[in-house]
């Protein structure tokens, strides 16, 4: 049986070569429970910085929506759509925070403007100008002039997939679905309906 680690980074490297540009490109879904114990989902495009055995890892301020949305309720779903190939990947499971040491390694090796909008950006927050948040990077920059260390509010999270399917288009909407499913160990694969 193929692991579905492998047939994704087969997956993934094919995306690489045919959507270099948005091949990590990924809808991360998340919910959050309102005032009256009903369930608000949510969902938005985040870029995937890793993934193995372990889980698919993403970078984001902890305090965004996403970020209280992932403390709140700690499962999320992701989606890998890739159109040049006719190919989508989707993954739900439970999301933990990466260790402090991997979500500094990756931060270090971000461009000096995204390290400084890290500290400058109030994400998903109101805000008031966009000149505020020009001098905002200003200040960061004056601060930081050099190393811009890692904000601690900004780290990476780690979805491990209950359960991850992988969809092939065909023609006439006779589309192959195969989805893997964690048994113990290893992994339970099943076909779908198109």
């Amino acid at each position: 049986m193929i692991d579905p680690w492998q047939q994704f980074a087969t997956w993934y490297a094919a995306a690489q070569e045919q959507e270099p540009v948005l091949a990590d490109a990924c809808a991360l879904a998340t919910a959050e429970l309102d005032d009256s114990g009903g369930v608000r989902p949510d969902v938005r495009m985040v870029l995937l910085k890793g993934f193995d055995a372990r889980g698919f890892v993403f970078h984001t301020n902890s305090n965004s929506a996403k970020g209280r949305q992932l403390q709140q309720v700690p499962r999320a779903a992701l989606d890998f759509h890739w159109k040049s190939l006719a190919r989508q990947v989707r993954a739900q499971g439970t999301v933990t925070p990466v260790s402090s040491a991997e979500s500094d390694a990756y931060f270090a090796g971000r461009p000096r403007l995204s390290q400084l909008s890290a500290w400058a950006s109030q994400q998903s927050q109101v805000l008031p100008s966009r000149e505020l948040f020009d001098r905002q990077m200003q200040e960061m920059a004056d601060r930081f002039p050099d190393v811009v260390p890692r904000p601690p509010h900004w780290g990476g999270y780690r979805l491990l997939p209950d359960w991850i399917e992988f969809w092939q288009e065909r023609p006439g909407r006779q589309h192959l679905r195969e989805r893997f499913t964690r048994a113990g160990d290893g992994w339970d694969c099943v076909l779908l309906y198109p």
